[in-house]
């Protein structure tokens, strides 16, 4: 009965996500803003997959859910900061069920690494073939600024080296929307898709591998496209 209940949550779930995609992701992101996109053939067309990205603004998971086609919306799931997006009820309900996030408590992986695995949603959507939405900073940082990438995509990416981690740099949404504020300012948006990694043992070099790349793809944004790029 359990299974059943979730099951048709679910299918109740999908057309609240679609018409939120529809009427909101596309038009601010393509319309209100404007946005260029450097090879967005890269992006999976199904998972299971993780895509890691840089984070400046609530935006972001806007501007990445608006890069898919609308059929492959219901199998696109964020991870977002369950102290933020489960801040209330109302809150939650729209997070959880209209945009589709996984709730992750930040910090817990440090703090408390004997208790709940805060990353056990998150593998049972790569376990169901879902495409993984994460940012490795784990907080929005100041615009167009990169900070430290936390430990948390290591442990997703060590413990499926098979699915492949595709990093995704993020250009002008901390302006258009930087943090406290509400509603967004028209400003181009940019974005470059990079080749996929997967996992390795060492979280260190796992971590600054991934740090290249990012910042690779922040300097192509701004350089103007090269066919072999």
């Amino acid at each position: 009965m359990s299974k059943l209940l979730n099951t048709a949550s679910r299918w109740a779930e999908t057309p609240l996500r679609l018409l939120f995609v529809t009427c909101v992701a596309y038009p601010v992101v393509w319309l209100w803003l404007g946005i260029h996109v450097r090879h967005r053939e890269r992006l999976p067309t199904r998972g299971p997959a993780i895509i890691a990205a840089n984070h400046n603004s609530h935006l972001d998971i806007l501007a990445l859910l608006s890069l898919f086609p609308l059929l492959r919306i219901p199998g696109v799931q964020p991870a977002a900061a369950a102290d933020y997006f489960c801040q209330n009820r109302w809150l939650k309900w729209f997070s959880l069920h209209v945009i589709g996030i996984i709730p992750v408590v930040r910090g817990s992986l440090h703090l408390c690494p004997d208790g709940p695995d805060p990353l056990a949603d998150c593998y049972r959507a790569l376990e169901a073939g879902k495409v993984l939405v994460i940012f490795p900073e784990g907080t929005r940082g100041a615009p167009e600024e990169m900070a430290e990438l936390k430990a948390g995509i290591w442990h997703l990416a060590r413990r499926f080296p098979q699915v492949p981690v595709i990093p995704v740099y993020l250009h002008g949404l901390g302006k258009a929307m930087p943090r406290g504020t509400l509603i967004p300012v028209p400003f181009y948006v940019k974005v470059a898709v990079g080749q996929p990694l997967h996992g390795c043992a060492d979280k260190l070099d796992f971590l600054h591998h991934l740090r290249e790349q990012l910042t690779w793809l922040q300097h192509k944004v701004h350089t103007p496209a090269l066919a072999d790029d």
